[in-house]
């Protein structure tokens, strides 16, 4: 199982070349992705956004929020604001969403390598 962040969902949409483009695609067709809350706000926040994308998207399986999730996302942030590092919130809460599910994260984002050094998400760049 992977799950996707808004980066690559939009190049998805948008009709994009690229791997991982490629690779949810595929995941896609295989049901072998999950969706992240935070990545699914992202994406429904956009005013565009139509109804037939917004209802597919809604049909993909959520991950579930495990307790102590908002503890264990702010101390991941703290860990890597702590080494200098660019630690956004939203990224904040996805990486944390994917290392709780141990469910690998495909992106485009280059943020991400930061929470990856600093736990254990596995990437897919």
């Amino acid at each position: 199982m992977i799950a996707a962040d808004t980066s690559t969902w939009i190049a998805f949409f948008e009709g994009e070349q690229g791997e991982d483009a490629r690779l949810l695609d595929k995941a896609l067709e295989d049901r072998q992705v999950l969706m992240i809350p935070v990545v699914l706000t992202e994406l429904l926040s956009d005013p565009g956004l139509s109804g037939d994308v917004a209802k597919t998207l809604a049909e993909i399986p959520m991950i579930e929020i495990e307790p102590g999730y908002w503890q264990r996302a702010g101390a991941l942030r703290a860990k890597v604001l702590s080494k200098q590092r660019k630690a956004r919130l939203g990224d904040a809460l996805i990486a944390q969403t994917c290392i709780d599910r141990n469910v690998s994260l495909l992106t485009r984002d280059k943020d991400f390598r930061a929470f990856a050094e600093a736990a254990r998400l596995n990437l897919l760049l």
